[in-house]
C-alpha cells in the first residue's frame, strides 16, 4: 500500500523510487527523521503494551523498587546501622506491595492505617520474641486474623498482609524491646518513603491504567492480526505453529479484554461510558476471533470448528495444510495487512486521506457488491475483514471521541450511523449474587486451614531450627495466597520448593559477588525486587528462585550468611509446603474435583443466563443487561481455567484426566464465544433493521436450555432419568411451522450458526462429563 505521506522530489538520480517508499528532500529531512523516531517509539510502546498490559507489572516493580531504594538511602543519611537498613527495606516492600486498591484516596487511607498496624505488630514481635509458647500462639492468631481479613476487601487484605509481614520482619532482624524506638523510626521512614514513591514519583490513576490497557488491547489485536496473516500464508510444515500462535494471541487478547472490564467502573467518568467501552471491546474481540475462524475455514475443504481455536494441540482441519494461492487471496493478504495498520494507527494520526481511503475500502466489504470474485469461504473472510474494520472504527470512536468524517464513503457513513444509533441505546445493570456464609465462606475456611498449617509449621520448624523456624510459616502462608483447592496448593508448594532449591545455588553466587560491600548487595537486592514483579505473573517458580537469591544477599548484609543457612531455608520451605498441603487436605478440605465441578456448574449457569437473555431479546422481548451477563460468564470461565491448572499440569500422572480437563475447558471457551456473539448480535437488534426479532427462536432453543440443565444436575449428583437431547439442526427447527415466512427475512444466518455451534458444544460436553445422551429421535 502506498505510504501515507506525500512523495516529494522527482525521484533519485540514476534510479527509480521503490514502490511504497517516501523520498524526502533536504528541506523535509528533519521532519522525516522526527516521523521515523516517532514510528520507532510507537512500535516500542506497542510491544511493551502487549507484553505488560496497562504497564501494571512495570508500575508495581518501579514503585516497590523505588520505595526499597529510597528508604535505606534516607536511613543512611540518618546514620542508621545495617540491621535498620535491612528492616527499612523490608518494611517499605511490605507497605508498597500490600496495597492493591485502585483509587489514590483509598490507597492513602490504607497506607495511613497500615502504619499503626505495623507499629503494633513489631511491638508484639519484640515483646514475645523471647516467650516461645506465647509468641507462637499469637503468631497463629495473627495469621488467622490476617487471612480472615480478606473478607473485608482490598483494605482488609492489605492490613492483614502488613501485620503479618512486619511481625515476620521482627523475627528476621531479631527485634528486642530496647530496640523498639529505633524500629518505630525505621517503620515511619519506610511508610513515608512508600507514600512519596506511590503518590509523587510513580503515580498511577485508574483512568491512566485504563488508557494504557486500551493501548495494550490495540497492540495485542494487531499482533493477533499478524498471526492470522501468517496462518493464511503458512506452508504444510508451518501451519501447526501458525495455528498455535493464533490460539495464544487470541487468549491474550481475551485476557486484556477481561482486565479492561474489571477496571471500567473506576477508570471511566460515568456508567454510560463504561458500557460503551465494554461493548466496543467485546465487539472487537468477537470480530477478531471470528476472522481467525474464517481464515482457517478458507484454508480447508470444510468449515472449521470453533473448538480448533481453543483446544491446545487440536489438529488442522483436513485440507487445510496447503495455502491457497490466487488473485483473491493475494488481495486478502494485502487487506489483512491494511487492517493491521489501521489498528496500529496512533492516536491523532487517524485523520488524513490515506487512512480514510483504507478505512473506506475495508468497510466496503460489508456490501455484497464489493466482494471480489472468489469461493464462498474466501468471500466470508472479506466480509469478516469488513466487520473487523467496523469494530475497529467503533472502538476508536469510543476511546478517542468523534472522528474526522470528511472522507467518508457511503459504506463508512452507514457504519458510523449504525454505531451512533447503538451508542444512544446503551444501558444495563448488574445483579447482586448471594455469598456463602460461615465455614463455607472461602476466607473463613482459608483462615482456619492456614492457622492449622502454620501451627504445624511452627512445631516442625522449631525442631529444625530454633532461630529460623519462621521460614516454614512463611511458606505455609504463601501457598494459601490466591489458592482454593488442595490441588492448587500442592502445585504452588511444589513450584515454590523447586524455585527455592535453584535459588539457593544463585544465592551462593550472589553472596560471593557482593562480598562485604553493603551497597553492592543492596543494588543486587533492588535488581531482584524489580525482577520479581516482572516474572510473578509469568512463572511462580522463577519468582521463588529470585526471592531466594535475594534472601542470600540479605543474610550477607546481616553477616549471618553461611551455606548451611540457605540449606536450612530449603528444608524449612519443604516443611512449610508440606504443612500447607496437609492442612488443605484434612482441614475443611476442598477437593480439586469438587472445586472444578462447582466452577463448572457456575460456568454452565452463566452460559444459560447469557444464552437465554440473548435469545429472549432476539425473540422480541425487552432488552436485558447482556454485557454484564457476558462479563460474569467470562469471569466464571477464567476461575475454572485457573482451578483446572493442577489437573492440566505437565507432570500430572493422570494423563487421561488432564486431556479431559483441557477438552472440557476448550469446549466451554467455544460455547462462551458463541454466547458472546449472540449477546453482541442481540444488542444490535434495536438499531439494525437487517436483524429483526423472530419469536420462533425461543422455542427452537429450548433444547440448549434443557441440555445445560441436565448437565448441571448431573454435576450436582442428581442422577435421574433426564438425558441430553440431540436432534435436527436449529435452522431446521425454525423452518418447521414457519408458515411460509422466509428464514433469512427474519434472522441472519450468522445468528443461526452461533446457535447451532452452541447447541453442538453443549451436547459435546456430555461425553467427557459422563452424562447420558438420548438416542436421536427418542
Amino acid at each position: 500500500m502506498p505510504a501515507a505521506g506525500p512523495v516529494t522530489g522527482g525521484g533519485a538520480a540514476g534510479g527509480d523510487v521503490p514502490s511504497g517508499e517516501t523520498v524526502i528532500t533536504n528541506g523535509g529531512r528533519e521532519h522525516g527523521v522526527r516521523a521515523a523516531g516517532r514510528s520507532v517509539r510507537a512500535r516500542l510502546q506497542d510491544r511493551l503494551a502487549a507484553w505488560d498490559p496497562g504497564l501494571l507489572r512495570l508500575a508495581a516493580g518501579l514503585r516497590t523498587t523505588g520505595a526499597v531504594a529510597l528508604t535505606p538511602a534516607v536511613l543512611a543519611l540518618l546514620r542508621a546501622d545495617v540491621k535498620h537498613l535491612v528492616a527499612g527495606a523490608m518494611a517499605a516492600m511490605a507497605a508498597t506491595f500490600a496495597i492493591r486498591e485502585r483509587q489514590p484516596a483509598r490507597q492513602a487511607v490504607t497506607l495511613a492505617l497500615g502504619l499503626p498496624v505495623a507499629l503494633a505488630s513489631v511491638s508484639l514481635g519484640a515483646l514475645l520474641n523471647s516467650r516461645v509458647v506465647a509468641g507462637d500462639v499469637f503468631f497463629v492468631a495473627l495469621i488467622f486474623c490476617a487471612v480472615y481479613g480478606r473478607r473485608f476487601g482490598d483494605r482488609g487484605t492489605a492490613l492483614g498482609m502488613i501485620g503479618f509481614q512486619v511481625y515476620f520482619l521482627s523475627l528476621f532482624v531479631g527485634a528486642a524491646t530496647d530496640a523498639l524506638p529505633g524500629l518505630y523510626g525505621v517503620l515511619a521512614v519506610a511508610f513515608v518513603c512508600s507514600a512519596v514513591v506511590r503518590f509523587a514519583l510513580v503515580p498511577v490513576t485508574p483512568a491512566g491504567v485504563l488508557r494504557r490497557l486500551r493501548q495494550a488491547f490495540r497492540a495485542r489485536l494487531a499482533r493477533l492480526l499478524t498471526a492470522q496473516s501468517a496462518l493464511l500464508d503458512a506452508g504444510p510444515d508451518e501451519v501447526e505453529d501458525a495455528l498455535k500462535a493464533v490460539r495464544e494471541r487470541t487468549a491474550r487478547l481475551h485476557e486484556t479484554a477481561m482486565m479492561i472490564q474489571g477496571r471500567l467502573a473506576e477508570g471511566t467518568p460515568d456508567e454510560a461510558t463504561a458500557h460503551l467501552v465494554q461493548r466496543r471491546i467485546a465487539e472487537a474481540e468477537i470480530a477478531a476471533e471470528r476472522l481467525g475462524l474464517l481464515l482457517l475455514t478458507a484454508r480447508s475443504a470444510e468449515r472449521a470448528d470453533t473448538l480448533t481455536l481453543h483446544l491446545p494441540g487440536a489438529p488442522v482441519p483436513s485440507g487445510g495444510r496447503l495455502p491457497v494461492r490466487d488473485e483473491a487471496t493475494d488481495t486478502l493478504r494485502r487487506e489483512l495487512q491494511a487492517l493491521r495498520r489501521l489498528v496500529e494507527q496512533p492516536v491523532g494520526q487517524a485523520a488524513g486521506t490515506a487512512p480514510a481511503q483504507v478505512r473506506n475500502r475495508l468497510l466496503g466489504y460489508r456490501d455484497e457488491e464489493n466482494l471480489p470474485p472468489a469461493s464462498g469461504a474466501v468471500q466470508d473472510v472479506f466480509r469478516g475483514v469488513g466487520e473487523a474494520a467496523r469494530a475497529v472504527m467503533g472502538l476508536r470512536t469510543a476511546l478517542e471521541g468523534p472522528q474526522d468524517e470528511s472522507g467518508d464513503s457511503p459504506a463508512t457513513a452507514r457504519s458510523r450511523e449504525e454505531l451512533e444509533a447503538e451508542d444512544a441505546a446503551i444501558g444495563g445493570g448488574e445483579e447482586d449474587r448471594e455469598e456463602p456464609t460461615g465455614l463455607r465462606r472461602p476466607t473463613t475456611r482459608a483462615a482456619v486451614q492456614v492457622a492449622v498449617g502454620s501451627a504445624a509449621a511452627i512445631a516442625g520448624g522449631e525442631l529444625l531450627s530454633a532461630q529460623r523456624w519462621y521460614w516454614a510459616v512463611l511458606t505455609c502462608w504463601i501457598v494459601f495466597l490466591n489458592t482454593t483447592s488442595t490441588g492448587e496448593i500442592l502445585v504452588k508448594g511444589y513450584r515454590r520448593l523447586v524455585g527455592t532449591v535453584l535459588g539457593v545455588v544463585a544465592g551462593l553466587g550472589l553472596a560471593v559477588l557482593a562480598g562485604h560491600h553493603t551497597w553492592t548487595a543492596f543494588a543486587l537486592v533492588l535488581v531482584c525486587v524489580f525482577a520479581v514483579f516482572c516474572t510473578a505473573p509469568l512463572s511462580y517458580t522463577l519468582m521463588s528462585f529470585i526471592v531466594t537469591a535475594a534472601l542470600g544477599l540479605l543474610y550477607t548484609l546481616l553477616h549471618t550468611y553461611t551455606p548451611a543457612v540457605l540449606v536450612l531455608r530449603v528444608e524449612e520451605t519443604a516443611l512449610g509446603a508440606a504443612c500447607g498441603v496437609l492442612a488443605a487436605a484434612f482441614v475443611l478440605p476442598v477437593r480439586t474435583g469438587h472445586r472444578t465441578n462447582e466452577l463448572l456448574t457456575t460456568v454452565l449457569e452463566r452460559l444459560a443466563e447469557v444464552t437465554d437473555a440473548a435469545v429472549d431479546q432476539l425473540s422480541g422481548n425487552p432488552a436485558a443487561g447482556l454485557l454484564d451477563l457476558a462479563r460474569d460468564l467470562d469471569q466464571a470461565l477464567a476461575d475454572l481455567r485457573s482451578a483446572t491448572q493442577p489437573l492440566t499440569h505437565p507432570v500430572t500422572p493422570l494423563r487421561g484426566r488432564r486431556d479431559t480437563a483441557r477438552y472440557v475447558v476448550a469446549l466451554l471457551e467455544t460455547c462462551a464465544y458463541h454466547a458472546r456473539s449472540l449477546a453482541a448480535t442481540a444488542e444490535l437488534l434495536p438499531t439494525h433493521p437487517s436483524i429483526a426479532a423472530d419469536p420462533r427462536l425461543r422455542g427452537a432453543c429450548r433444547r440448549i436450555a434443557h441440555n445445560i440443565d441436565v448437565i448441571t444436575a448431573h454435576l450436582g449428583g442428581e442422577r435421574g432419568d433426564a438425558r441430553v437431547e440431540t436432534g435436527p439442526s436449529i435452522a431446521s427447527l425454525l423452518e418447521t411451522g414457519s408458515g411460509g415466512v422466509p428464514r433469512y427475512g427474519r434472522i441472519t444466518d450468522r445468528v443461526l450458526r452461533h446457535l447451532q455451534r452452541l447447541d453442538e458444544g453443549v451436547v459435546g460436553l456430555a461425553r467427557p462429563l459422563d452424562v447420558p445422551v438420548a438416542a436421536p429421535g427418542r
